[in-house]
């Protein structure tokens, strides 16, 4: 079984981190938070030569979820949510979409409940329930062995910093506590892809985030 291959393209305008995995040689591919252009994700991913198998979202701001109806079309493949964020994914008032002159909506074709596993593409991801940054946050952890974990984190945990709690549903004490109990507890190898900005590691942000 090969090794996780992680890509990545900056889309939208707060630069949303789009990312998608597959295993070396494999062509089938998971992805999360297409926040816009899912037509033209879909291109290029295709040309790559892989094949869209899932769409996971790690929750319901516009900003990464402007792309998801356009990819789902294209690839055909289902979308993964929180069941906690079903409300907010529905709401263009909640999820800001109308706010930004482009009202958007998504439903999801699988709600999953915290700790729930899906097995895609050859890659078993785990549901974390995160909420703080909305109600519905989620994190997607992958534990593929010795050496390689690998976190999905949303806007619930950056470098060096944290997801904002000051839009509806936001709650700083519950994203330090959810933080704490579902991020903190994982390998301090584990690679953190953020949302936004730069990637890092369980273990560097035990040591250098001071919102946790």
């Amino acid at each position: 079984m090969g090794k996780i291959v992680v890509g990545c393209y900056v889309v939208g305008m707060v630069q949303t981190n789009f990312y998608y995995i597959h295993r070396e040689e494999s062509k089938e591919t998971v992805v999360f938070d297409p926040g816009d252009f899912g037509k033209e994700l879909y291109d290029e991913l295709t040309k790559q030569g892989l094949e869209i198998k899932a769409i996971f979202l790690t929750h319901g701001h516009f900003d990464h979820i402007q792309g998801v109806e356009a990819l789902r079309e294209a690839s055909g493949a289902p979308v993964y949510a929180s069941e906690e964020e079903r409300e907010f994914l529905l709401d263009p008032e909640l999820n800001h979409s109308a706010l930004y002159g482009r009202p958007c909506t998504v439903t999801a074709d699988h709600y999953l409940r915290d700790g729930e596993e899906v097995t895609v593409a050859d890659i078993t991801l785990r549901m974390l329930s995160t909420p703080g940054h909305t109600i519905g946050s989620c994190c997607y952890y992958i534990d593929d062995g010795e050496n390689a974990h690998y976190l999905f984190s949303g806007d619930t945990l950056f470098l060096e910093s944290v997801g904002r709690t000051d839009l509806p549903t936001g709650s700083m004490s519950a994203l330090v506590q959810s933080i704490r109990s579902k991020l903190f507890v994982l390998p301090d190898d584990t690679q953190v892809f953020t949302g936004h900005g730069g990637f890092t590691s369980i273990g560097y942000e035990k040591e250098h985030n001071y919102f946790v």
